[in-house]
């Protein structure tokens, strides 16, 4: 079909159920008039991080700089090892994504991938439990989330889901539950610790409600007098400077890091002193000091909020450090729950350090 359209391929690379003999192969390149050797086979795999290497196998990186006319010498090594890491990773650990688009799990691949990622550095299998927010709204919360070891709150945008998803930062705060805040994330954790902590009883984002007398999330500076939205958000890469001695810093183990952004509002540096004054640490700011990049709780094993979005840096065989941590805190959840060291319910139970607005 393709050389009837006049398109000659220089490699065909063919997926299968088992491996190709000898003859189909010579067979597909007489046809096709492709030398045998750039007939590859790409069959099924243990797992997609072994694809590279049964291509490498089969010849076809050799082929393809050959085509090119490119010298690339090669070494496998790390990946080698990065198959080995998700072979071993047998540990389990199950952590709950609290998001308002799980129904398309795509919308969330980045993230899930950050999180078996980290899984495959601790040698963990990572169970993604795909919670709806609506679900856990209110003292639903409890139920749902009662099995989980560890906790994603993603982006999004919109008010839909949000109640769920500030009852989730709630639970996991009053449980000890390691959470991770991501974008929105970040947001929700804040109104949360506002509403049940600072006793803030209104307090929200104006993107959600205007008229809110605790905006503790609100529209950066640069935003308010726009009113044509299209292209103004604060996107791409930007710059943070971490507290020192923060869970945050440990975690990067660097002064200052780049992630990227993608959003419109911000957390509110008005209240930031009855945050601070609170345990909710402000341990990561843009380098003017101006906007809050990263937050955590000095008292919680791992309650973590960023603005930006880490799950866009990971890697195979680099996990990004907060999802490294969160799955590190994650682990030590379950032993502890499994050498019968769980901690006592709170959720729900008025806080004695609640603070009167």
């Amino acid at each position: 079909e393709l050389r009837s359209r006049g398109i000659q391929p220089d490699v065909i690379v063919c997926r299968s159920e088992e491996p190709l003999s000898p003859n189909l192969k010579r067979k597909i390149s007489n046809l096709c008039d492709v030398d045998e050797r750039a007939v590859v086979n790409a069959a099924d795999a243990r797992n997609i991080y072994e694809l590279p290497l049964i291509l490498h196998d089969e010849g076809l990186d050799e082929v393809v700089c050959d085509v090119l006319r490119i010298d690339a010498p090669l070494d496998l090594t790390p990946w080698e090892k990065v198959v080995a890491n998700v072979e071993a990773a047998q540990t389990p650990v199950k952590i709950g994504l609290i998001g308002k688009y799980v129904d398309l799990q795509d919308a969330y691949l980045s993230v899930a991938e950050s999180l078996r990622h980290a899984g495959f550095q601790h040698g963990a299998k990572v169970e993604i439990d795909w919670i709806q927010a609506e679900e856990v709204e209110g003292l639903l919360a409890a139920g749902r989330l009662a099995d989980l070891d560890g906790m994603v709150i993603p982006g999004g945008f919109g008010s839909r889901g949000i109640e769920g998803k500030i009852a989730a930062a709630q639970y996991s705060r009053e449980e000890l539950l390691p959470c991770l805040g991501i974008c929105l994330g970040m947001q929700v954790m804040t109104i949360e610790f506002a509403r049940n902590v600072l006793g803030m009883a209104d307090a929200n984002s104006t993107e959600f409600d205007t008229t809110t007398h605790y905006p503790v999330i609100d529209l950066m500076v640069a935003q308010r007098d726009i009113s044509d939205k299209g292209g103004t958000m604060r996107l791409g890469a930007y710059y943070a400077v971490l507290t020192p001695g923060s869970k945050v810093a440990e975690a990067y183990g660097e002064p200052v890091v780049s992630e990227r952004h993608r959003h419109r509002y911000e957390f509110n540096s008005n209240y930031r002193n009855r945050f601070e004054g609170a345990g909710f640490l402000c341990c990561g700011t843009s380098p003017d000091k101006r906007l809050v990049e990263f937050i955590e709780l000095t008292d919680h094993p791992f309650w973590v909020g960023t603005q930006a979005h880490p799950e866009f840096k990971s890697r195979p065989d680099r996990a990004h450090p907060l999802f490294r941590e969160l799955v590190a805190a994650a682990l030590a959840r379950r032993a502890q729950r499994e050498a019968g060291q769980a901690q006592p319910a709170h959720f729900g139970v008025p806080s004695e350090t609640q603070i009167v607005a």
